[in-house]
């Protein structure tokens, strides 16, 4: 006696229709994925490959602490600082160069971390404002700025504190008009701009060791 197709509408039949979409549905899944899962395997192991070969071996003297990394070529000196080495110290502020709050020194001048290469710094020293003070002895511009009170928000600080005693040190500092030019590039949204002059005025007068 010959099988039959259960009639539609029949337990048999629901079950039959149920398993042959189940069956192809699988194939056609199996049919399809191990091309695309396999593409985007590749793409994603391409992609770790070439941004291991893409990093570049990097020395720096960081606040006294000699380092070697391995960097991606595009990173920023302020981005490693902090991503990297964990000195949080230096903000990241606006990201163009233009408030200052991210400002170190590269072999004692200042600079904006946020528009240097990490890459262009190789053996060079690098000071945060992590590395101003000496232990619990603070540096005397920053004995200054908590004297005058050239902080508000304090978001701004460490860049001001670092272009302060670079504006001393490059010998920007001999009057009021001269501090303020050379200190322009540096933004306080809290506008402590007067305490801020004073700061700089008593260390330069007081004849300190920046």
């Amino acid at each position: 006696m010959e099988h039959e197709t259960p009639p539609a509408g029949c337990p048999g039949h629901d079950e039959a229709r149920r398993t042959f979409l189940k069956q192809s549905s699988l194939l056609t899944a199996l049919a399809l994925a191990p091309g695309a899962v396999v593409r985007a395997a590749e793409t994603e192991f391409d992609e770790k490959v070439a941004a291991a070969f893409e990093k570049v071996s990097l020395k720096l003297d960081v606040n006294g602490v000699k380092h070697k990394l391995s960097v991606e070529p595009r990173t920023t000196l302020l981005d490693l600082l902090r991503e990297q080495l964990h000195l949080t110290g230096t903000k990241k502020g606006c990201d163009y160069g233009q408030c200052g709050a991210c400002t170190v020194h590269v072999d004692g001048k200042r600079v904006n971390s946020c528009l240097t290469l990490a890459v262009m710094q190789d053996g060079k020293k690098i000071t945060t404002i992590e590395g101003l003070a000496e232990g619990d002895k603070l540096h005397p511009m920053q004995e200054a700025f908590i004297k005058h009170d050239g902080f508000q928000c304090g978001y701004c600080t460490p860049g001001q504190i670092m272009s302060a005693v670079a504006c001393i040190r490059e010998g920007h500092a001999d009057s009021e008009g001269e501090i303020k030019e050379y200190m322009s590039g540096n933004i306080c949204r809290c506008g402590a701009y007067p305490n801020i002059v004073a700061a700089i005025q008593e260390v330069k007068n007081g004849g300190q060791k920046v």
